[in-house]
């Protein structure tokens, strides 16, 4: 009688893939993986788990903790003070750099007109200051008609005044000539797109803008000049406002100052009251500059981009979003009442119009409210 054999237990080793960055074994139950489930590094091939090192194509290397492979260095070599020789043309330090464009090279006009609207900005802010420093001096003159004023007042009034004039002053004039090179800068490019030269030289355009007497007028000109070539009505309105207020800003500078001539006390407080009058004026000036400069870039007076309207035809009539209102009057209620016989469906029909199915009294009367 034989004894049937029983089936040998399998005792292959599993196979595995260590992980080169965490260490962690992962058993192989198909095809292997690229990529380890922990910790996303890279898994190393496959082999059984207590194959020989023979048969691996990696090997485990034992470090100390905390220290970082460097690389070996590399050994000096003898310093030598010969001139070095080379058996053919480096190729380091001789690349061949593309030409410069020569609008590129910005000058100091360039560098300072690129600042216009932070200029204009504060001296929008100083020339506010310096109107209400004048509007304190005449309040402490209005005070003085019936009480003695204390001197660090009026010291502290008179350093003020002075100080934010003369700061002013100097504002304006960086502004102006900052001005006077974006406006150099605008007439080119504009004259550029259109394929032409500008006609004007930008010593015929400085003096223009900054000779008193004649920068009333030809700035103006040569705005108006550039909203021509860029074919830009929507810059002309702008441009009008700017010019306008730009005029009545030089009568008020000019009154100012033959305002203070008289040596009378009740001249000179007047004086004061039209000086900052001016001053709040030149910040409005500033201002629809900044206005004026910001909208010639497609920009508002925020520097936030314009917003487009596209307008398309319509093509279909308009209809109606809501039904019109129809009056329920006493000649649509008389057919309705001359179909019955007797006054009782008369009077049926009648209530019925006046309050239809399905809708009572009171909510009749809430919609009526409403």
């Amino acid at each position: 009688m034989s004894v049937p054999s029983r089936p040998r237990s399998d005792t292959r080793s599993p196979v595995v893939q260590p992980c080169a960055r965490c260490g962690a074994r992962w058993t192989v139950q198909g095809t292997p993986l690229h990529w380890c489930p922990r910790c996303r590094g890279v898994l190393l091939s496959p082999a059984p788990i207590d194959s020989p090192a023979g048969r691996r194509n990696y090997r485990w290397v034992a470090r100390p903790p905390g220290r970082k492979n460097r690389p070996a260095q590399a050994a000096r070599r003898p310093v030598s003070w010969s001139t070095p020789r080379y058996p053919q043309i480096p190729r380091w330090g001789l690349h061949e750099m593309p030409p410069r464009d020569a609008t590129a090279q910005s000058g100091r006009l360039e560098r300072l007109s690129a600042h216009v609207p932070l200029l204009l900005t504060l001296t929008a802010g100083i020339f506010i200051a310096a109107g209400l420093a004048e509007f304190g001096r005449y309040a402490i003159l209005l005070r003085n008609r019936t009480r003695l004023i204390e001197p660090w007042l009026l010291t502290t009034s008179d350093v003020t005044v002075y100080f934010t004039a003369l700061l002013a002053l100097v504002s304006a004039l960086i502004t102006a000539v900052a001005v006077v090179g974006r406006l150099i800068e605008v007439r080119r490019a504009a004259y550029t797109a259109a394929g032409k030269r500008d006609p004007r030289s930008p010593t015929t355009l400085a003096l223009g803008c900054l000779v008193p007497g004649a920068n009333l007028l030809w700035p103006g000109v040569f705005l108006t000049e550039v909203v021509r070539v860029r074919q830009d009505p929507r810059l002309l309105k702008p441009v009008r406002i700017w010019w306008g207020v730009w005029i009545f800003n030089a009568f008020m500078v000019v009154g100012a100052l033959l305002w203070r001539i008289p040596g009378t006390l009740q001249a000179q407080a007047d004086g004061v009251l039209w000086t900052a009058v001016a001053d709040l004026v030149a910040a409005a000036v500033a201002v629809l500059t900044l206005w004026v400069v910001r909208g010639g870039a497609g920009l508002d007076l925020r520097g936030r981009p314009h917003s487009i309207k596209r307008w398309t035809i319509a093509t279909t009539p308009a209809e109606p979003v809501i039904e019109p209102v129809r009056p329920c009057g006493s000649a649509e209620r008389a057919p309705l009442a001359a179909v019955g016989n007797d006054e009782s469906d008369e009077t049926d029909k009648a209530g019925e119009l006046e309050n239809p199915v399905g809708t009572p009294e009171s909510e009749q009367e809430e919609v009526m409210a409403k």
